[in-house]
């Protein structure tokens, strides 16, 4: 007996449903392009504009410019991302996810265009920092589009596919950059993301518009003092954990700026707790599964952010593989996760987030231990390559669940907000674990160095594990 097809209204909201992905995964999609596309990109441009001429090859001199550059052409859009992202996030609640997503596409062709234009660094970089700024209203804005419209195992899945497609991003972000630096130049791989952003707004004219009044069906209301201090207090600790890294921690303009942050943060909680109307209310944190899940991810966020950093060096300071052969060796990353999330992000769902955020991250540390193996001379495709594998397998476990457990008993009225909190928690804590790399390391990157790394990570994960394995409840249990 044949099953009877769904009835029309059935169909229109499958069919909007699968709208509402594509759009979350397209405007993730494209910020997360972004980031990884323009590495490639960076000898080239410190060539051109390093020297100060246009197209002109660097003088004797011109290392220490172009370098800077190079940093900063990076860390600008880092540090208006990272600093703005609990604003964007707050913005998606009050004025509605599809407003706000719509901006920040726009905004972010615009500013795509303008980067490709740019005639000199400072430019340049005005133009990083003013993407970062309109990538921000992307990523909390896209989750929270998925976590309004979905429910239960669906929403489950949905973010598993979200997770892993927008993964795809870091596997041809630097194929396609490279390919455009090496054919048309590199002023390309900025103005090749206007491309994606155009087709998402296209998609966008077939969702319903928002109805969204704020929080609690109030008028809508900013919280322009907890903004402030928001932006302020993540952007102070973000930029001395950037220049850190390059001059010293020491130094007085990183030291100050780490200082006025770490106050406004302090500032910022104090504020959101007297509000009448508070950018991030502090209720949030009272949802077991919001706490547990972020305070999990510092430690997976900053494994992942360290490992990852760190395997490419590896491979080709250490083991003289070419960039493009590193790039292989963690393509497998990719691959076993777009295989994998959308099934285990479905299986969270149904079975309950416990069991995956636990072994999950166990998974992915024993593909960081099997690292160890790396020795001289090193073997990348036995002693690297399956531990990749395992570390992807991993990953696949762990970040739809982590997503999900996240969100999964916020109100969709905050869900910008929540989504927005834990994607700055992953970034910063990311950051402080690289700021850290050289003192973890030894101050050089040997095999014995290597190593220290490995078990560094292994051990963020595996409390990662202990956090969630303690923290959360399982299904029955929760029930």
């Amino acid at each position: 007996m044949s099953t009877p097809p769904p009835a029309p209204s059935d169909a229109a909201t499958l069919r909007g449903r699968r709208v509402v992905l594509v759009v979350a995964v397209l405007a993730s999609f494209v910020a997360f392009l972004d980031g990884s596309i323009v590495t490639v990109a960076l000898p080239a441009i410190a060539r051109e504009l390093g020297s100060g001429t246009a197209g002109g090859a660097a003088t004797a001199g011109d290392d220490g410019a172009g370098l800077a550059l190079q940093q900063w052409v990076v860390d600008a859009y880092l540090l208006t991302l990272g600093s703005l992202m609990l604003v964007a996030g707050s913005l998606s609640d009050t004025f509605g996810r599809v407003r706000v997503l719509r901006a920040g596409l726009i905004g972010f062709a615009v500013t795509s265009v303008l980067a490709a234009l740019a005639p000199d660094p400072g430019l340049l970089i005005a133009a990083r920092a003013l993407q970062g700024v309109t990538a921000a209203l992307l990523v909390p804005s896209s989750l929270a589009l998925i976590t309004s419209t979905f429910s239960g195992p669906a929403q489950g899945k949905a973010i598993g596919s979200w997770t892993a497609w927008t993964g795809v991003a870091f596997l041809i972000g630097p194929l396609t950059g490279g390919a455009l630096v090496d054919t048309l130049g590199w002023r390309w791989v900025f103005a090749v993301v206007v491309v994606p952003v155009v087709l998402t707004l296209v998609l966008m004219s077939r969702l319903p518009g928002d109805t969204h009044r704020g929080r609690d069906g109030a008028p809508p209301r900013v919280d322009v003092v907890g903004a402030v201090l928001a932006a302020v207090g993540l952007a102070g600790p973000v930029f001395a954990l950037i220049e850190g890294q390059r001059v010293g921690f020491g130094t007085w303009y990183v030291v100050l700026p780490l200082v006025v942050g770490l106050a406004a943060l302090a500032a910022f909680v104090w504020w959101e707790r007297r509000a009448p109307a508070p950018m991030m209310p502090l209720t949030l944190f009272r949802t077991r599964s919001f706490s547990v899940g972020n305070l999990a991810t510092v430690g997976i966020y900053a494994a992942l952010s360290l490992g990852t950093l760190t395997i490419p060096l590896v491979v080709q300071e250490l083991a003289g593989l070419t960039a493009t052969l590193a790039g292989l060796v963690t393509l497998p990353t990719t691959i076993v996760s777009l295989l994998f999330s959308t099934l285990f992000g479905t299986l969270a769902a149904t079975h309950g987030p416990r069991p995956f955020m636990t072994v999950g991250p166990l998974i992915t540390a024993s593909g960081f231990l099997w690292m160890l193996l790396v020795a001289d001379p090193i073997d990348v495709w036995w002693q690297v390559v399956p531990g990749v594998v395992l570390f992807g397998f991993g990953l696949s476990v762990t970040v739809a669940p982590l997503t999900s457990t996240v969100l999964s008993q916020i109100p969709a009225a905050q869900s910008g907000i929540a989504s927005a909190v834990n994607n700055a928690i992953s970034r910063v804590a990311g950051l402080v674990a690289v700021a850290f790399l050289g003192v973890i390391a030894g101050g050089a990157l040997t095999v014995g160095g290597f190593h220290r790394v490995v078990i560094v990570v292994a051990v963020l994960l595996g409390v990662s594990a202990l956090v969630s394995f303690v923290g959360l409840r399982d299904r029955t249990r929760a029930s």
